[in-house]
């Protein structure tokens, strides 16, 4: 291949799209089972290789030249094929330090806990200590010399100001997970994820929901792949590449959620606005119809609305917030629970439609929304909720279109 990313599994890489925004080569994704890795770079049939978990450290036996950043790390991420000699660098450097810089984090004195213990943890320790760290702890599950475990991290050092999760926990297909609770750390400033799918880890979302300043690893993703291939290509790029770049996959993967009243115009807005946006559209309620083989009224009628809750929480959080780059209408009380908040939240924006009340129309096939009395209450119970828990509010005054066109304008703003 010219270049490309090995690792043992490549499936939630972002690595190909960006890459195709960069140049003009071939790139593609590898995966290499550890028994094969040796031979893989022993014939040397590339021009250039990024380097993902879990071969950072193997890959350095067979490199011809390892410049001082990556000896620092311990750690390569980026190989290069030069007359059949393997030149390593680390990129994730670059990446890590652009990430924290976005956040606008001053590591200057700070105490800084490192979680994880692999090559990305090496980067993130070099960083932080380059960027005047007062004490960098290195945290895993199991403690040993110049490591300690999560329970004496949360006993002891509480005081712990800035977090860097370098460990894959939070990472699609396990979402949910968080390798720390922030909540042990009242001083805390900041959060920085090297995860990148979900774009928004949950360990990011616990942060802000704090107010503390928190990013996942998708800008960190694309700054050490623009410097990556400046080094494919001996070539520099000029520094708005790494914005233009980061905008276009974030926009690319994330998804629009619209959420508000049953009645307020979701899915006709939603198959609207994936129309005018070559996006895929996802009705919740058609999804959760298609899992059980009943109708929304049937599910009502045989389980009560806390069974329909249960289905719709399952198929939500299963088969539909962890994918990329949808249109989502959801049903009206979807927002109700925070783990269904939290999911479209990893990788949506959401979007209320604000749809007067006076124009809320009944109809029968929305169980909790069948008269004006009940569609009156709804309106009343969950109007904050609605209000709280989006990123934008959109005044519905207009058709559909108008609508479609009020939030994709938003959401390329």
């Amino acid at each position: 291949m010219q270049y490309g990313c090995i690792a043992e599994r490549l499936g939630h890489s972002f690595s190909k799209e960006i890459h195709a925004e960069l140049g003009d080569y071939l790139y593609e994704l590898c995966e290499i089972a550890p028994d094969a890795l040796d031979a893989f770079l022993q014939k040397r049939d590339f021009r250039g290789i990024n380097v993902t978990i879990p071969y950072k450290e193997r890959v350095i036996p067979h490199l011809f030249y390892i410049d001082e950043q990556a000896k620092s790390i311990g750690a390569v991420n980026t190989v290069v094929n030069r007359d059949g000699k393997l030149y390593g660098y680390n990129t994730d450097f670059y990446g890590m330090k652009a990430l924290i810089e976005r956040l606008g984090l001053d590591l200057g004195g700070k105490k800084v806990a490192v979680l994880g213990t692999g090559g990305t943890s090496k980067t993130a320790r070099t960083v932080a200590a380059f960027l005047g760290a007062g004490e960098i702890l290195c945290v895993s599950r199991t403690a040993r010399e110049g490591i300690i475990d999560y329970g004496t991290l949360k006993a002891c050092h509480a005081d712990v100001e800035i977090i860097i999760n370098t460990t894959p926990c939070g990472m699609y297909p396990n979402p949910n997970a968080t390798a720390v609770d922030i909540n042990c750390f009242p001083r805390l400033q900041g959060v920085v994820d090297a995860v990148y799918n979900p774009l928004r880890p949950q360990l990011v979302l616990d942060a802000q929901a704090r107010g503390i300043p928190a990013e996942g690893g998708l800008f960190m993703l694309v700054a050490q792949a623009v410097r990556a291939s400046e080094i494919f290509l001996d070539a520099t790029y000029p520094a708005e590449v790494l914005e233009r770049v980061y905008r276009k996959i974030l926009s690319q993967k994330e998804n629009i959620v619209l959420i508000g009243m049953p009645g307020c115009g979701k899915s006709t807005v939603g198959a609207m606005l994936a129309a005018r946006m070559c996006r895929t559209f996802c009705d919740l309620d058609a999804e959760i119809e298609a899992d059980t083989g009943k109708t929304i009224p049937e599910i009502f009628e045989t389980l009560g609305e806390q069974g329909f809750r249960d289905i719709e929480s399952r198929v939500l959080c299963e088969r539909v917030a962890q994918r990329n780059g949808l249109v989502i209408a959801t049903g009206g009380g979807a927002i109700l629970r925070d783990e269904n908040v939290n999911a479209l939240r990893r990788n949506g924006r959401l979007y209320f439609l604000d749809r007067p009340l006076a124009d809320l129309i009944p109809t029968g096939d929305r169980p909790l929304a069948s008269s004006t009395e009940a569609v009156r209450r709804r309106y009343e119970e969950r109007y904050h909720r609605y209000c709280t828990v989006s990123d934008v509010q959109i005044e519905v005054k207009s058709d559909p279109e108008g609508v479609a066109l009020a939030v994709q304008t938003a959401f390329l703003a």
